[in-house]
Order: C-alpha cells, then sequence, then structure tokens
C-alpha cells in the first residue's frame, strides 16, 4: 500500500486541545465484526469498557512515564535552541530533536536555560542522519526535572499547565522514559480499574518509553522505504505468564494503545523480552499477541493509523474514521477512543 491510502481530511476543530473534566468523559466508537458479516459501529460512552470486556480476558497497559523532555536554549552563537528528547541512551547521554535556526556542529556547545537563569552546557556529538546524539554534563533525568518542560504534542497549541501535568500521564505511569503519552491509557481512571477486576478482568503491564519519533511525519510514498524510529521496551516475565494463561483459557489479550501492542508484538517476533524495536505495523501483518485494542483517534499519514488498519481491517477504519467525523468524535492525545478487535474475533 502507498502512504497516499492512509490520507484523510480532519476539521481542525475537532483536534481535543485539553482533557474532559474526568478521564472516562471520553466517547468510544466499538468497531464490532461478527464473524464474515460487516463491521458494525457503535457510539458509546467509555464508561461502557466495563460491558465490553469480559471475566477472565487480560489488559495490559504502558507504564511508561513521560518526563519533561523539552529544553531551550542559546547556541555559543547566541541564536535560540529547542532540544526535545528523542530518547535516553545513557546517563548522561540521549539522542535528541533540534529545532534552530542552523543546527549546532558535533563538538560545539548549546546552552541550556531554565526560567530561574540557570544554565547548564550541552556538547553536540553526533547524528545519524534523523537524530542529533548529546552529551550532559550529568545524570539526564536529574536535568529534566530542573531544566526540562512537558513536551506536549506539536497539535496542541496551548503551552503545558498544572492541569497537563497530570491530565498528560496515565494512573499507571511508573517508569520514566516517554517523551509522549501512551495515550489510549488516559481514559482509565482508578475506579474503573478497581471495577473492571472486582468483575473478573486482569491487568498487566509493559513499559515501552515513547520516542518522539511518533511523530514525525512518514515522507515515502512507497511504505517499504520508511525507516521506523527506535523505541525502548520491557515485558516482565509475569506479564508473558499472564498472556500465556490468558490464551490458553480461551480468553482475550486487550493491548491497551498503540505501544503496548508493538511492545507484545515486538517480543512474539523477537522473543527478547527487551530491547529496542523498529518494528513498523502496516496491512498485511500477522498478529500473534494481541486479540483486541483500546486506541485513540490517529494523524493522517501516520504509522500508527497504519496500524490500526493492519489490525481491524483498512476499509474498517476508513469507515470508522468517516463516521468519527461526521459525528464530530474528538481526536488525537487528549481525544476520544475506540475499541477494535482482529477480524476474525467477535466482541461479547
Amino acid at each position: 500500500m502507498q502512504l497516499s491510502d492512509f490520507n484523510y481530511d480532519l476539521p481542525s476543530q475537532l483536534i481535543a486541545q485539553h482533557p474532559l473534566a474526568n478521564r472516562t468523559d471520553s466517547r468510544l466508537l466499538e468497531l464490532r465484526v461478527d464473524g464474515d458479516k460487516s463491521a458494525q459501529l457503535i457510539d458509546r460512552q467509555f464508561r461502557d469498557i466495563l460491558t465490553l470486556i469480559n471475566p477472565g480476558d487480560l489488559l495490559v497497559f504502558n507504564d511508561t512515564k513521560v518526563i519533561p523532555a523539552r529544553l531551550h536554549g542559546k547556541k555559543e552563537t547566541g541564536g535560540n535552541v529547542e532540544l526535545l528528547i528523542e530518547r535516553i541512551s545513557a546517563e548522561n547521554q540521549a539522542w535528541v530533536q533540534i529545532r534552530a535556526s542552523k543546527v549546532p556542529k558535533t563538538g560545539s556547545i548549546v546552552h541550556i536555560q531554565n526560567p530561574a537563569g540557570e544554565s547548564f552546557p550541552v556538547e553536540m556529538i553526533g547524528y545519524d542522519g534523523r537524530f542529533y546524539e548529546v552529551r550532559f554534563p550529568e545524570n539526564v533525568f536529574s536535568l529534566l526535572e530542573r531544566f526540562g518542560e512537558l513536551p506536549l504534542p506539536p497539535y496542541i497549541e496551548h503551552q503545558p499547565d498544572a492541569q497537563d501535568a497530570t491530565r498528560y500521564q496515565t494512573v499507571v505511569a511508573k517508569n520514566p522514559g516517554a517523551v509522549a503519552a501512551p495515550t489510549a491509557g488516559l481514559h482509565f481512571d482508578e475506579d474503573i480499574l478497581e471495577r473492571l477486576s472486582q468483575n473478573g478482568v486482569r491487568h498487566a503491564t509493559v513499559t515501552l518509553h515513547v520516542g518522539a519519533g511518533t511523530f514525525t511525519p512518514v515522507r515515502e510514498e512507497d511504505l517499504s522505504k520508511h525507516r521506523m524510529h527506535y523505541e525502548w521496551y520491557s515485558i516482565p516475565t509475569q506479564t508473558l505468564e499472564a498472556i500465556a494463561q490468558t490464551h490458553r483459557n480461551g480468553n482475550r489479550v486487550i493491548a491497551v494503545g498503540t505501544t503496548s501492542l508493538r511492545a507484545l508484538e515486538s517480543q512474539t517476533l523477537t522473543q527478547q523480552s527487551s530491547g529496542e524495536t523498529n518494528l513498523f505495523i502496516t496491512p498485511g501483518f500477522s498478529f500473534k499477541a494481541v486479540d483486541c485494542l483500546i486506541t485513540n483517534f490517529h494523524l493522517p499519514k501516520s504509522t500508527l493509523l497504519m496500524l490500526v488498519s493492519a489490525f481491524a481491517g483498512v476499509d474498517n477504519i476508513r469507515n470508522a474514521y468517516q463516521h468519527a467525523i461526521q459525528n464530530e468524535y474528538r481526536f488525537f492525545s487528549y481525544g476520544d477512543a475506540m475499541f477494535l478487535s482482529r477480524p476474525h474475533l467477535s466482541n461479547p
């Protein structure tokens, strides 16, 4: 398939700029596939997830935590520069995206600043053709806590505030390292997790540190030429055991978000429970680990739109997105959600 196969027109007013008052206030579009019949689209509220997940099913969350990954500073020449962490590669090193009138050369120094007037030097040490590698004078996480800014996605137009500091994290977030939230998890609160547990639904976690590359546009019309960005993941042994038991019992593994799905399918392909993955999922991919997917609505021409199209069917997703636009669902990170099954499975 071609890049143009994954384009659609989205009215700008449907891009959610702020979270709703409560996490579970979101709408939920269920894409129901009953055997060989045409897919049905059912408009729901997110709280209806309680009726869509069966006792014995397993929810798999990404427990990554968003770090204050955006840094502002000055080049040695005095020009403004912005660094956005892509991924942390060592205690004092990271790969970054850079915004500047002219990118600093390897070996030069960028002086990062905060509103309190403090600063520290960052050394430019490499470039891989997409991202720049930089060296910090001390632990990256420590410096980000003092100098960093929450990295809201580029389509959210306001500066991060106190509400974003809470609501751009999931309630299961515990392992710092992501520069974008695993947004499907944003719809869950502690109460709905407890009610699911009381209903006999189990949950497990993976960690995949979402990189800034998730927002990098696909520029190749021929998708076979696109290079996916790397993201670090780790899957606990107890999660792998829970998945195996769930399938043995005839129940479903439900990934909460595309990041959880990519981690699980990467492990199935490589048999490695941790490492870096650049798995690029497009239509024709053979899913082995995940049976159902909870996900937000994704950007046109994005790798995430290609992933959900591979999972639920290209025509099914096109129809679902057209329906969502006509019915004014809210899109992207702070937007509404979908509940998807693979076409050969039936929802309860």
